[in-house]
């Protein structure tokens, strides 16, 4: 288990998943939910992000709203010495929300939004000269941020079924 861990315990895990609900609420807020007080909670956020557990806050923006419709999945697999050069690539195009160095077959998984599909295609076209790129465009969504929970000990195991319910002795049962 990671050090950093050990700073949280019930209540830091709760103070953690409000801040990620809502990184706007005040520290009264924040302890009434937790059951703290309000110097404890400013205390623990200032612990948790000297820690590096807190990284920062942000607002979510949606790109409908932004005229930018179409959210899509671009993985990219190179080959060679280019790694540095599509790395500088990728950070410098705003379409990129998200940029992922994976291992498998794809080296580059990123998460970009545009406008059209001729937006996308001029994107992809950027990127072909370091690698196979293979391409979905998002439907929906069914999980679009989930917060970070306390880790369960141990693997999860499924619920066993109920039991049949034991036979009485009264009437009928012979």
């Amino acid at each position: 288990m990671l050090p950093t861990v050990k700073l949280l315990d019930a209540k830091g895990w709760a103070l953690l998943g409000e801040l990620q609900r809502d990184a706007r609420l005040s520290f009264a807020e924040l302890g009434r939910r937790v059951g703290l007080s309000t110097p404890a909670v400013a205390e623990r956020v200032r612990n948790l992000q000297s820690a590096g557990v807190i990284t920062g806050y942000r607002a979510e923006v949606d790109p409908r709203k932004l005229g930018l419709p179409i959210l899509a999945i671009v993985r990219l697999n190179v080959v060679g010495d280019v790694l540095p050069r599509v790395t500088a690539l990728v950070r410098a195009l705003p379409e990129v929300l998200e940029c992922h160095r994976g291992t498998g077959g794809d080296s580059f998984t990123l998460k970009v939004a545009v406008a059209t599909v001729a937006h996308l295609e001029s994107l992809i076209d950027r990127l072909t000269p370091f690698g196979t790129t293979s391409t979905s465009i998002v439907l929906s969504s069914p999980v679009e941020r989930r917060t970070i929970e306390k880790p369960v000990a141990g693997p999860v195991r499924p619920a066993k079924a109920p039991r049949p319910a034991a036979r009485s002795g009264g009437e009928g049962a012979r």
